[in-house]
């Protein structure tokens, strides 16, 4: 249902149930799946791909050319999953020719005033917290809280089930299932709460703490650790993911609260 006030380009393709309110503008070359909302005064700019059943609220601004000088105006997107939900004044860069996108991954919660930069990819369930800023070419895995005021430095990766802390400056890749906080960011242990609430065990929990402790609470360096984990402790898919996580690292891990920065 599209409001008279409305501004739909003729060449955007837009799915059946979706709603559109009054003043917002949809330009070219945007597509919108079926059962999306779109508030009133959103502005979805060229590139956009947005999924079935997302909720996009007053105010935000939809795949907006990228805030990078090299950028030439090459055809990229802005993808959005289904199911997610884009609150008041959330502004999503599209991509440049390093990664052709940007891209939000279904069962996200973005919260006010959050901004996405050009070439990021967020996973699926996803919590971005008020004024949280990506800065570009950020990878985000699933299960990612942001808290409040979280700034996250370009080319940073945030790993799966990681909770990082309000107000906090990452400047260091994130790794899987922790929780981040204090300045310098620092390990301050397992994001034991959240993995308890999406179904991990006891037994799987204390696993994750134990290769945690080596990592950060033994007083190895990383390479240590890394080779103390693989030789000692027990192949599981997710001791195999924190390692992997480790060695892909471009820019570090973080450190622990007790480690030199």
């Amino acid at each position: 249902m599209n409001q008279p006030l409305a501004y739909v380009h003729p060449g955007a393709k837009i799915a059946k149930n979706v709603v559109i309110e009054p003043f917002t503008t949809i330009n070219n070359n945007v597509e919108i799946g079926e059962g999306t909302w779109i508030g009133s005064n959103v502005t979805i700019m060229e590139g956009a791909r947005i999924g079935k059943n997302c909720s996009i609220f007053p105010g935000a601004v939809i795949s907006a050319v990228p805030q990078d000088l090299k950028f030439n105006g090459e055809e990229t997107i802005a993808e959005i999953g289904d199911n997610t939900t884009i609150r008041e004044c959330v502004t999503i860069n599209r991509g440049t020719h390093h990664r052709g996108k940007t891209k939000i991954g279904s069962n996200c919660l973005i919260m006010a005033y959050s901004h996405i930069a050009h070439d990021c990819f967020v996973g699926d369930h996803c919590i971005f917290s008020n004024n949280s800023t990506l800065a570009g070419h950020i990878t985000i895995g699933d299960h990612v809280i942001l808290a409040g005021l979280t700034a996250i430095h370009q080319f940073c990766t945030v790993g799966n089930h990681a909770f990082i802390s309000g107000g906090s400056l990452v400047r260091k890749d994130v790794p899987p299932y922790v929780k981040a906080a204090r300045e310098p960011l620092s390990y301050v242990g397992i994001n034991s709460v959240g993995l308890r609430r999406r179904g991990f065990t006891s037994e799987k929990i204390t696993e994750i703490q134990n290769i945690y402790r080596l990592l950060y609470q033994m007083k190895y360096n990383n390479s240590q650790a890394v080779e103390i984990i693989e030789a000692e402790m027990v192949a599981t898919p997710e001791r195999d993911e924190i390692l992997q996580f480790i060695r892909d690292s471009q820019r570090g891990i973080m450190k622990g609260y007790n480690q030199k920065n």
